[in-house]
């Protein structure tokens, strides 16, 4: 393996010829890439990028996802764990070295390989690498000292909101829940998201077939999957598609039917727009990506529903007349999917939700101007602040006194009245539903949800 440089800047050479060096090779420049400052992409996408480029087949892309999401997962325990075994303590501005040992802590610490693969290979790593080949050496003590005193390091790790989470969250989130919910928060974040899917009909007989559960919200919970999500039974006739059980509440909330013309704004990747096409209504599906309003279609085509698409900035549709309903799935901070998108809690920033909430507020206005009398509105963030949930709402209600809240009700959200706030918006957290123990809980996205209706 080795680095070459062009005109553009350093270009990786991925080295195929020992077994498993690709996939960390990944792993590592995508968790490097995002600790050094290159928020512009998710780690998500970070990986399917480098993947591409690299060339790895099914099994090393998924070893190379599992790697970088469970250093995220866990780095506030893993940088505590690598900074009281090296002598000048954690190196922050040397992102490559914190990346290379912290992916190799992870493999060690939470993953199923085997030891002398996560140290061997986090060596060679080091040494194809002109920045950290000098410290080789280091890297091989560090991870072999790790893998000697494991039982201590996992024995010690116990407190995920003071030693996991970042500061700027965990003081916000005491703030808005109290100590002892954002204690439960933290701690369903480590254990991961279930797989949930949200099906055409039959939800009952689709988690016989798959060996899921019906949740109080209707949508099924997978368990123990072993195989990728489209090789399992009903995907490729388009029987259901995969969507957390609290991101398909909010199009539930419109109930809309046939003959109604809805918006889903900022709709890519487009489960709620299947959701509200299922339903029976007219869809106008606006997303200003196209590339993900292409994933959008494809996935339509695959479930046999229909939509109109329209790649655009969600500020500048008109719709002479005025749409039924509008769903605003607002863009937003993604605090509340940590437990799918771990990187988040370590990408983002205060100043990103305050810039967000701007942004927010606007697409709700517009939102304001696009609905018919007597028509509602829900708008909805994946995120636990509250910026962006419930004072957008009390905001724009006061700049919009011709609007009226619609509360939810506990027999909309199969009964989980302890989501449903003082003002009857949705508000569900990720350790609701069972948070992490047994057989059909696992926790929720954290979702914020206001229904809104114009008044005649």
């Amino acid at each position: 393996m080795a680095t070459r440089r062009n005109a553009e800047g350093p270009t990786t050479v991925i080295d195929r010829t020992v077994a498993g060096l690709a996939a960390r090779q990944v792993a590592h420049g995508a968790v490097a890439d995002l600790l050094g400052g290159a928020h512009a992409f998710a780690l998500e996408d970070a990986l399917a990028q480098a993947g591409r480029h690299a060339g790895l087949d099914p099994a090393d892309a998924a070893l190379a996802r599992a790697i970088a999401t469970a250093t995220f997962r866990r780095l506030g325990y893993l940088k505590a764990v690598l900074a009281a075994r090296l002598s000048q303590g954690l190196p922050e501005g040397q992102p490559r070295l914190v990346a290379l040992l912290a992916t190799g802590a992870a493999q060690i610490l939470d993953l199923n390989v085997p030891d002398h693969a996560a140290v061997d290979l986090g060596v060679r790593l080091a040494k194809g690498d002109p920045q950290l080949q000098h410290l080789s050496g280091l890297v091989n003590a560090v991870l072999r000292r790790i893998v000697r005193e494991r039982a201590e390091i996992l024995g010690a790790l116990s407190d995920p909101l003071a030693d996991n989470t970042p500061d700027w969250l965990a003081g916000r989130w005491r703030a808005a829940y109290g100590e002892t919910t954002a204690r439960a928060i933290a701690a369903a974040h480590l254990d991961g998201a279930a797989l949930d899917i949200t099906v055409k009909s039959s939800a009952a007989d689709w988690a016989e077939r798959l060996g899921g559960t019906v949740l109080p919200t209707g949508s099924v919970r997978l368990h123990d999957v072993r195989s990728a999500v489209s090789d399992l039974p009903g995907y490729a006739e388009g029987a259901w598609w995969v969507q957390d059980a609290a991101a398909a509440i909010p199009a539930r909330l419109l109930a809309v039917g046939p003959g109604q013309r809805v918006a889903d704004l900022c709709a890519a990747p487009g489960g709620k727009t299947a959701q509200l096409a299922a339903a029976g209504a007219t869809v106008v599906a606006v997303d200003r990506s196209a590339p993900r309003l292409e994933r959008l279609r494809d996935n339509l085509g695959r479930l046999g529903l229909e939509a109109e698409i329209r790649v655009g900035n969600a500020l500048d549709v008109e719709e002479p007349g005025g749409f039924d309903a509008v769903l605003l799935d607002a863009p937003c901070s993604a605090t509340g999917t940590l437990r799918r998108h771990p990187d988040v809690a370590w990408t983002k920033q205060s100043d990103d939700i305050l810039r967000l909430a701007a942004l927010q507020r606007r697409l709700f206005d517009r939102a304001a101007l696009l609905v018919k009398p007597g028509g509602l509105i829900v708008y909805c963030t994946c995120s636990l602040e509250p910026e962006e949930g419930e004072k957008q709402v009390r905001d724009f209600l006061k700049r919009n006194d011709g609007f009226e809240r619609v509360p939810v009700t506990a027999d909309e959200v199969g009964g989980l009245s302890e989501s449903i706030d003082a003002q009857g918006d949705l508000r569900t957290l990720p350790s609701h539903l069972g948070g992490t123990t047994s057989e059909g809980s696992g926790g929720l996205d954290g979702f914020f949800a206001s229904r809104l209706r114009r008044n005649a």
